[in-house]
């Protein structure tokens, strides 16, 4: 092979390439997917030290006002990216030019992995380390839809009149990972129509319960960011504890409960 060819591939030109597919159509807190990973040779034999594999989601937090300028950043947000899971093949390889070769791994995926509704992104995150040379990516954007405890509990603020205007992760201390993911819901109908603007809900879940703190907005002040500013300067804010065993009913009784004490 020419030095030509060489000298290409180390710059990312005609080199070694990455893609990722996965059986399920969408994905679930709580369970585990399998991974393939395809690697297709470029114009020259490439030796890959390491494929990763990184489960990854976006959350939002405050910037801190520069010192020397504190209006300069007042109320603006960053994006930060947050690693949820990885996996890593164990041994290196190498791939011949035009070669395809396909290798299988496994991700489970954390309860605080945030369901892709509205603003809410997760994504894989595939990497080719390669000495001497550019590393191939791959970003693929996954679909995770609720558990069915968190469908449930969804479905019964709809019951109530409901509805789910925007969902982000907000940055938050205190939890397994650092961030929270919030619903914001308006209410269009039912027994807080007209009575509350909004209500903002922060879920974490784990594998044996479901926690939501929740926060009024009822004369056009705003709520953004609110609970998460709550939770980090660990005021007392009571939450609602579910029990992800109980049946529908039960957390229908709960919710409501909830509900009617905060009117």
């Amino acid at each position: 092979m020419s030095l030509w060819k060489k000298t290409l591939a180390s710059l990312g030109i005609g080199a070694t390439k990455v893609d990722v597919s996965i059986k399920q159509s969408a994905l679930y807190p709580g369970q585990s997917v399998d991974i393939q990973a395809h690697v297709y040779g470029g114009a020259t034999e490439q030796v890959i030290e390491q494929l990763s594999i990184r489960l990854c989601c976006q959350y939002w937090q405050d910037i801190d006002p520069n010192r020397d300028d504190p209006g300069s950043k007042v109320g603006k947000r960053e994006a930060v990216t947050y690693t949820l899971a990885e996996s890593h093949l164990p041994e290196s390889f190498s791939v011949a030019s035009g070669e395809e070769k396909v290798f299988s791994l496994t991700l489970s995926l954390p309860w605080e992995t945030p369901v892709t509704l509205s603003d809410a992104k997760v994504w894989l995150d595939t990497s080719l380390d390669i000495a001497y040379a550019v590393d191939p990516t791959n970003k693929a954007s996954i679909t995770v839809r609720p558990d069915p405890v968190l469908d449930d509990v969804l479905s019964l603020f709809e019951e109530q009149g409901f509805r789910i205007r925007q969902v982000e992760c907000e940055a938050v201390d205190g939890l397994a990972a650092p961030f929270v993911e919030e619903f914001e819901f308006v209410p269009v109908d039912g027994p807080f129509h007209g009575v509350w603007r909004e209500l903002e809900v922060a879920i974490h879940r784990n594998d044996q319960t479901m926690t939501l703190w929740m926060a009024i907005d009822r004369h056009r002040d705003g709520l953004r960011g609110m609970l998460a500013s709550v939770l980090n300067r660990s005021e007392t804010f009571p939450p609602l504890v579910l029990e992800v065993s109980a049946s529908r009913a039960q957390l229908k009784r709960a919710l409501l409960s909830y509900l009617e004490s905060m009117d």
